[in-house]
């Protein structure tokens, strides 16, 4: 059962400041995530996006600031860190990679304490289940360097839901995907964020699609330039000092979505 009720704060950052060697990454970032939300994490490459992740799962300590996830501070999660799901950013697999799509759900129900005996009959259901859940049960089998990326995305989203997670954290989980695939794992997303009791921090690179998701959007290049709902956000001149050259083509995207929705 959740550990904290459902207005409060699964993630609490106040201040944060983080170097990288001598780089200044995040700047006086402030923000709060409550139980149920699926929050989408946006901004440039090299904005500081991955950095954040990486804080609020202790892998990175801040310079200054404090983030506090499930009630602990990052740094000291300790038995809270196996309520976090999380699927890293370059995820590269050799096609000869020996685990089956089910073996690789299955590492997800692997912790420190865990590591050396073998899997209860439990985890291997729970690896079937989140298979079904994510719809990818048929690919079980399969050798997972053998599927397509949308397969493999499936597969991972799974291994990450395995230990039936109160927060997931996703970095950039569609990148390399057709806008069609794009679409279908947010949908999907949502779907189990809402039968599952999920609180969501996804970092995406496609803007519009995440907004049509998302119930809010956070948007930093090293500091926080705007936070709000997403069309608030996706309207706002701070997106304009975010993205900087780029923003015209996200203002032209946003006026032709704008337009389709009229058209």
């Amino acid at each position: 059962m959740p550990s904290q009720d459902n207005n409060s704060a699964v993630i609490s950052v106040e201040r944060l400041s983080v170097k990288r060697g001598p780089a200044l990454v995040l700047e006086d970032i402030s923000f709060e995530v409550k139980r149920g939300e699926m929050i989408g994490l946006i901004g440039p490459n090299g904005g500081g996006k991955t950095t954040l992740l990486q804080t609020l799962l202790g892998l990175i300590r801040p310079s200054s600031g404090r983030a506090t996830v499930l009630g602990r501070p990052s740094g000291k999660l300790g038995a809270a860190r196996e309520k976090i799901g999380y699927i890293p950013q370059n995820r590269t697999y050799d096609r000869r990679f020996p685990l089956s799509a089910e073996d690789v759900v299955r590492t997800g129900c692997c912790s420190p304490r865990t590591l050396l005996r073998s899997l209860r009959r439990e985890e291997k259901e729970a690896a079937q289940e989140m298979l079904t859940a994510v719809g990818a049960l048929h690919l079980a089998a399969r050798p997972f360097g053998d599927l397509s990326g949308g397969e493999q995305q499936r597969v991972l989203l799974a291994r990450a839901l395995v230990r039936r997670p109160e927060l997931l954290l996703l970095d950039e989980p569609s990148t390399g995907l057709d806008p069609a695939v794009q679409q279908l794992f947010l949908e999907r997303l949502r779907q189990l964020q809402r039968s599952y009791g999920l609180t969501v921090l996804i970092v995406s690179h496609d803007l519009l699609s995440l907004a049509g998701f998302a119930d809010r959007l956070l948007c930093i290049n090293r500091t926080m330039h705007i936070h709000g709902e997403p069309q608030q956000v996706l309207h706002s001149p701070a997106l304009q000092k975010a993205y900087r050259c780029t923003y015209d083509i996200l203002e032209m995207a946003a006026a032709s979505e704008e337009d389709s929705r009229h058209g």
